[in-house]
């Protein structure tokens, strides 16, 4: 059975207007406040403590309230001095001061410092008002009064400490969400890129290769055709394949298609051929299992590369080297063309770009950087001396994969 809001709001105030009478009741009726008598009026704060999620000011000055009705009434019983002395109810004084400051704490924990300054002042007020009842010498006052501010001071700092702590918690995961957002995105975006950058220049030399000879050889036409054909169903498998991934909701459900790796070199050269651009593949070192996304980034490397030779080279030739020798994983894509009439437009050291001669508008150099960079690895793109154009990449392995 569940109970209704207004109910529950209703019992929290009413137990909590209640512990004005309990701890005053109780200590009128059972005599010293010492011992196992003391246990009933500082549990009856129990009382309270719902409301401080909501109220906290309220309940604070109920507590205080409370606190000083049943210490004043100790005092005027047993004349024991409040909070400390050498009778009987300094024990209630000191339990309900220990009170007052875990409420001082509380509110500093969960309200602005200025709400935290005000409750701290006056749970001080009220502190050192009941302290007065307490028969005691003037000297005695004071050091008890000494007391009831550095505990107060010290609980309220406590408070505010805890405060700090836990808004630099919220902005460093507000930060860390911000994050991988953005990291999130550029994955994508280099995905994206690599992909679709390749298959593009593919389908459109083709393109221009079956617009010029459709009408003389219209064999080599449906050839340039056919190639689009296959480049543009691989394109739209891959996109497929992501998009199903991104907006999967149950992670079981995303595809199980391996990301494409330094084994499918091969297939990446033929179509490249294709499109009219022979490429040269030079293997060395010993096949070995590679890590996941070091696989990826150096077929992506590779595939951005020859995506470059293809669209801006004007060369009919490249040459790839992969090295999978020694500790780290090596390629190379080089080419010997005359590229863009002004070799360092665009993106990276000097080098080419996808975008339009100076255009700075291409995202191709940036990614590979931006992939090397991500594994620690080093980068280089650049006009070769004897003319033509060289993009390495060096990628370490882990120490488990060497």
């Amino acid at each position: 059975m569940t109970v209704p809001p207004a109910v529950t709001r209703a019992l929290t105030w009413a137990a909590a207007f209640a512990y004005l009478a309990v701890p005053t009741t109780v200590v009128l009726h059972t005599g010293e406040p010492t011992g196992t008598r003391l246990v009933p009026p500082v549990l009856s704060a129990a009382l309270v403590l719902p409301l401080f999620p909501r109220r906290p000011g309220v309940a604070l000055a109920v507590l205080l309230a409370g606190s000083a009705s049943a210490a004043v009434a100790a005092s005027s019983r047993v004349a024991a001095l409040y909070p400390f002395g050498g009778s009987a109810g300094w024990q209630l004084g000191q339990a309900q001061a220990l009170l007052a400051a875990l409420a001082v704490a509380y509110v500093a924990a969960t309200r602005r410092p200025r709400t935290a300054v005000t409750a701290a002042v006056a749970t001080l007020v009220v502190q050192a008002l009941s302290l007065g009842f307490a028969r005691t010498g003037a000297d005695a006052y004071v050091s008890h009064l000494v007391v009831l501010v550095l505990t107060t001071a010290l609980a309220g700092t406590a408070g505010r400490l805890l405060r700090e702590r836990r808004r630099h918690a919220r902005e460093l995961r507000s930060r860390e969400a911000a994050e991988a957002v953005t990291a999130e995105r550029l994955r994508i975006a280099r995905e994206l890129h690599d992909m679709v950058a390749h298959s593009i220049g593919v389908i459109t030399i083709q393109a221009g290769v079956g617009r010029r000879v459709a009408g003389a050889r219209p064999e080599e036409a449906r050839r340039a055709l056919g190639a689009i054909e296959s480049t543009g169903k691989d394109t739209l498998a891959g996109l497929r394949r992501m998009l199903v991934a991104l907006r999967a909701d149950d992670p079981e459900a995303a595809p199980r298609e391996p990301a494409p790796g330094l084994a499918d070199l091969d297939r990446l050269v033929a179509a490249t051929a294709g499109a009219g651009v022979r490429v040269g593949l030079e293997r060395r070192g010993t096949s070995r299992g590679l890590p996941p996304d070091v696989d990826l980034a150096a077929y992506r490397i590779v595939q951005e590369g020859i995506t470059n030779v293809v669209r801006h080279a004007h060369t009919d030739a490249c040459r790839v080297v992969v090295d999978l020798s020694g500790d780290a994983v090596s390629v190379e894509i080089t080419d010997d063309g005359p590229g863009l009439p002004d070799r360092t437009g665009g993106r990276g050291e000097g080098g080419r770009g996808d975008g339009p001669r100076g255009s700075g508008a291409g995202y191709g150099i940036t990614g590979m950087r931006e992939r090397a960079a991500l594994l620690r690895g080093q980068f280089t793109a650049g006009p070769r001396p004897g003319g033509g154009f060289r993009v390495a990449a060096r990628l370490p392995l882990p120490q488990e994969a060497r």
